[in-house]
């Protein structure tokens, strides 16, 4: 990770103190995955403590080595997104069980191996325009801050439903999307103790930043956990303990059903985790490598993005064997970057604290949703200010890449933002008469991403 006299570190403007600072800060705003990826995976029939391992172990073994092996300020863990596809559509949906839904997670992870060492991802990703690439980095930061805005409670959804609509409620057991008429983004309850307190620690944080004071986010985090507890609106858990030796004997180890999963009627579930996945890290990688400013400044091109999507790759069937859904490079990587993190000192102290959290779990649940839901909007408003990198003036550019800045917030999903840019993009440089400035990986991947949404 770093040369004689700190050369890598000098090379990327940062030291070693400001890397762990960075580690720190990823963690604690992912750190809900802990906590997340049991409750999901549950409903799918898997045991909380055997998911909670596999989590705390995945991330932390696979988030490392990206520190390791690439020196990439990046963490990976389950992907919440394709969790709830995990278990609502595959597990719940379609009857299949948890057993054969990891086996296709398995699977998908392979396939994924295969486009990595084939250079493929690699095609993929150089051959990608300029500005899609600042567009991913700028959807991203507004994806993380609608993430941040949601469990800060300073936004709410208020949905008023038609009688209509509450008849179908009832016939369907709960399973309806709601007009768009019906349902609105709100402000939160500004007289919930929690959300004014996620509005000081905002606050708070984005003042300390105006100061250039170093660690920012983790100091408000902190603070605010404090005050937290201080003023009751957190309450320490009876029977608390800081030790909490795992049970690694429900532990889920190895049970995969490959065989099942190679059913010719999981075909389009193995398709559909490796679709999302793909855009999903795809987006995730350039968009924090670009903000942690790892890219070469004349070509464009990330060193060692290769080695990069190799331990992403394997991560996905690495989680599969240890029991969890497709673990994937985390968005929340930005709020590390954001702190200063540009190597992968600071990956290695975040999958470090993962593994603590085997036997330090309770500590982490300290941390309420209102001090580390601030930190992932500060970070989507840094990564906002790519946007000036983009030329609007010039149309073809200009729309794909709002598509794909829109999309990925009001969505809620990475890949759907990715691919309404892909089809676009060529799309209209072709009616431009300008087909020619388009790589030709760009057509590829609008047929795909066409196929995907229209059959899959």
């Amino acid at each position: 990770m770093h040369t004689k006299n700190g050369g890598k570190y000098d090379e990327r403007g940062t030291t070693v103190k400001t890397e762990i600072l960075a580690g720190i800060t990823t963690f604690i705003t992912m750190a809900y995955i802990l906590f997340l990826a049991p409750n999901i995976l549950s409903l799918a029939g898997m045991d909380k403590d055997a998911v909670l391992i596999a989590t705390a172990l995945g991330a932390g073994l696979v988030t490392i080595s990206m520190g390791l092996f690439v020196n990439y300020p990046i963490a990976l863990a389950p992907g919440v997104g394709l969790l709830a596809f995990y278990s609502f559509t595959v597990v719940l949906g379609m009857g299949v069980t948890w057993q054969t839904a990891l086996g296709a997670v398995f699977i998908s992870g392979l396939v994924f191996l295969v486009l990595t060492l084939t250079s493929i991802r690699q095609m993929i990703v150089e051959g990608i325009p300029a500005s899609m690439k600042v567009a991913i980095t700028v959807g991203i930061g507004l994806f993380i801050a609608i993430i941040g805005l949601k469990l800060s409670g300073l936004m709410a959804i208020s949905i008023s439903l038609s009688p209509n609509s509450l008849g179908q409620v009832v016939q369907t057991h709960g399973n309806l999307v709601p007009p768009a008429s019906e349902s609105l983004l709100t402000l939160g309850n500004l007289h919930s103790g929690e959300t004014l307190l996620a509005l000081f620690s905002l606050i708070f944080t984005a003042l300390l930043m105006a100061r250039k004071i170093q660690g920012s986010l983790l100091i408000g985090v902190a603070v605010t956990t404090i005050l937290s507890y201080a003023t009751g609106l957190s309450t320490m858990p009876e029977n608390f303990t800081v030790l909490a030796v795992p049970d690694f004997s429900k532990a889920a180890f190895l049970q995969l059903d490959i065989p099942g999963a190679l059913h010719m009627g999981l075909i389009t579930i193995i398709f559909s985790f490796t679709f999302v996945e793909l855009f999903d890290s795809m987006g995730t990688l350039i968009g924090t490598a670009t903000e942690a400013k790892i890219a070469d400044p004349k070509s464009g091109k990330f060193p060692g993005l290769g080695k990069a999507m190799t331990v992403d790759a394997i991560g996905v069937s690495a989680g599969a064997l240890l029991g969890t859904s497709t673990i994937t490079a985390f968005v929340e990587s930005a709020a590390g970057v954001g702190a200063g993190g540009r190597t992968g000192l600071t990956a290695v102290t975040t999958g470090v604290l993962f593994l603590i959290c085997l036997f330090l779990a309770p500590i982490v649940s300290l941390v309420p949703n209102a001090a580390t839901s601030p930190v992932l909007i500060i970070v989507g408003a840094l990564m906002l200010g790519a946007i000036r990198n983009i030329d609007f003036d010039d149309w073809t550019e200009g729309f794909p890449a709002y598509l794909v800045i829109v999309l990925m917030p009001f969505t809620y999903s990475i890949a759907n933002g990715i691919s309404a840019g892909l089809v676009a993009y060529p799309l209209l440089k072709i009616i431009s008469g300008r087909a020619k400035e388009v790589n030709w990986i760009m057509y590829v991947l609008a047929v795909l991403v066409i196929i995907r949404y229209v059959f899959f």
